[in-house]
């Protein structure tokens, strides 16, 4: 198993994406990149921590290599707006990936690169690539967001920010699934 973590905006939206993938084994929603030791979700969110909300994916590279995972990535959320995604601004919403290697960080370069090269975008990918350092698990009703929207028995539905789930997130998750339909879990 390897581990990556990925930031992509809101961490919502990029673990609702991942959680589908057939491959990863685990995504936990938290924090990296920043200054403050277990920081909280309302001080990530005041910018001042330095961290990013990110996606901690463990995966199984026989099924999964990382080069796709960054494609998925690179593709499922604008890596083109610094230190945003849509009405999500600072610098804790960076697109960034934290490598754990040199051969982490060369593949990401690579399809970086590549997606750069394919003009999948209109802008340069602006997605930085940052040493992994520590990562800080985000509280527990961050976990699985987008699941407990999409389940339907839930109790806690709610609770949760439903504008959100339907307006931003369900989008990505429709794109995903039409995209990388052969790549979902069964």
């Amino acid at each position: 198993m390897e581990t990556i973590t990925l930031g992509g905006g809101c961490f919502w939206c990029v673990e609702a994406v991942f959680e589908e993938l057939r491959g990863v084994s685990k995504v936990e929603s938290g924090y990296s990149g920043g200054h403050v030791v277990n920081p909280s979700y309302e001080e990530v969110c005041s910018g001042s921590t330095g961290h990013a909300e990110v996606v901690q994916v463990t995966f199984d590279p026989k099924e999964v290599s990382l080069a796709d995972l960054i494609r998925i990535f690179l593709t499922t959320h604008d890596p083109t707006q610094l230190n945003r995604q849509g009405n999500d601004v600072g610098t804790q919403y960076r697109s960034s990936v934290f490598v754990r290697s040199a051969e982490q960080k060369k593949i990401v370069e690579v399809v970086i690169d590549e997606v750069n090269k394919a003009k999948i975008w209109p802008r340069k990918i602006v997605t930085t690539i940052e040493p992994f350092k520590a990562y800080y698990a985000a509280e527990d009703y961050h976990q699985n967001y987008y699941k407990k929207f999409e389940d339907p028995n839930n109790q806690q539905k709610a609770t949760l920010n439903r504008g959100y789930c339907a307006l931003i997130i369900a989008p990505k998750v429709a794109k995903f699934r039409k995209m990388y339909k052969d790549k979902l879990k069964k």
